[in-house]
């Protein structure tokens, strides 16, 4: 039986290990927005983040966004899929203790195993979802690395952001490995 959470950041490894698949999450607090470019600094060019991700969510996102001044203003953040970071998945994990990887589209079997071993869960977001998501990010606290924009590494307070689903957890359950099991059997059936 799925439950309905609302979790504010950081969250502890006890919070996320009683996390399941198709549990609904809501997020309050700080979280943080990195993309592909991001993570080849810290992970390609072993550049140390400027921020300590331990016990927090990071949201697979490039947003649009301005600066006025010396603030960014949204305007609309969206995120993006997630399978084709799958590489830093593990590592953002394990060396830098990620609890939550917000995104669509799923991870792979290194990721869900880093989830199992460290106590992270993958929080899936609805696609095309950009405007309600928009809304949910009460301000964007700080941006570093801003010479990769969009993909800079973002700081966000985030006030109901959700629905999410849990849909990776850390006790090796998947929704992604059940909809392809699924449908092996589908086409088993189908070429019988």
């Amino acid at each position: 039986m799925s439950q309905e959470i609302h979790i504010t950041t950081p969250m502890s490894e006890d919070t996320v290990r009683g996390l399941h698949v198709r549990d609904i999450v809501h997020l309050d607090g700080t979280i943080f927005g990195i993309r592909d470019a991001t993570q080849k600094r810290i992970f390609d060019d072993g550049v140390n983040p400027p921020v300590r991700f331990s016990d927090y969510p990071c949201l697979h996102t490039a947003p649009n966004a301005r600066k006025v001044g010396n603030r960014w203003e949204k305007i609309c953040i969206g995120t993006t899929t997630s399978t084709r970071m799958e590489k830093y998945s593990p590592p953002l994990i394990r060396e830098y203790g990620c609890r939550a990887i917000i995104g669509k589209g799923g991870l792979l079997d290194d990721s869900l195993a880093a989830m199992q071993e460290y106590g992270a869960v993958y929080l899936a977001i609805t696609g095309g979802a950009a405007a309600l998501e928009t809304t949910q990010i009460e301000e964007i606290e700080d941006v570093f690395w801003e010479d990769l924009f969009p993909e800079c590494l973002w700081q966000f307070r985030v006030r109901d952001f959700g629905p999410l689903v849990v849909a990776m957890d850390c006790h090796g359950n998947s929704l992604y490995a059940d909809v392809r099991t699924h449908a092996r059997k589908q086409l088993d059936a189908l070429t019988a």
